[in-house]
């Protein structure tokens, strides 16, 4: 399987990154395809107004590498997990500048949007956090969005790693290991069992055999 590991902290060595890479290392021990990528390479700008932005050919104007890391990176993945550190209790700007630029691909107006949209369902996503607060909700917020977007998206959520930590490798203190648990997290990613039960979901009276 090919995943895509985002890693949204401005940091590169930051705690959330830091988890992020052992997600990969355990998506690579699986024996999956994995490319990580960071935001900052690939996005300058944020979402515009694409009734004034867009081109007369109907792609978009904005000329920086997100075009080239969601067509080339995002949609061929067959899982997506993003990395950010908790800012004002949700994810980082940068994170979320990455999903609204993916409507610029997904609205009627653009040439490839029936496409785009088909090849927006169906992954498995995770998600990967750092915080320097240990209150238990800290990260109900961004858990809430990845789920929403998962379900609007037709894909699995697979689940949250959340550690703690506030300057650089403090995560690597947290006693509850986020960064083993970011590791196993990836080499079970697309194996691990996932459920989302409607009232009428068929289902057995058990959940393992």
């Amino acid at each position: 399987m090919k995943a895509m590991v985002l890693c949204s902290s401005p940091r590169r060595d930051g705690n959330s990154t830091t988890m992020a890479n052992a997600v990969a290392d355990g998506l690579l021990e699986a024996g999956h395809e994995v490319e990580t990528v960071h935001v900052d390479d690939v996005l300058s700008a944020l979402l515009r107004d694409c009734r004034q932005c867009r081109m007369p050919d109907g792609e978009c104007a904005i000329d920086d590498g997100f075009r080239r890391a969601f067509f080339g990176s995002y949609l061929p993945a067959d899982g997506f997990v993003a990395a950010s550190p908790i800012y004002w209790y949700g994810v980082s700007a940068q994170l979320k500048a990455f999903f609204d630029r993916m409507f610029c691909y997904v609205a009627a107006s653009h040439p490839q949007s029936a496409s785009v949209v088909a090849q927006m369902t169906g992954k498995r996503i995770g998600l990967v956090l750092s915080s320097e607060e240990t209150y238990p909700t800290v990260s109900s917020s961004p858990q809430h969005q990845f789920q929403e977007f998962s379900r609007y998206t037709r894909s699995t959520f697979v689940g949250v790693v959340h550690g703690h930590g506030n300057a650089r490798t403090d995560i690597c203190r947290d006693p509850s290991d986020p960064i083993g648990r970011a590791r196993v997290f990836g080499r079970n990613f697309f194996s691990a069992h996932t459920s989302d039960y409607q009232i009428d979901t068929p289902r057995s009276g058990r959940v393992w055999a």
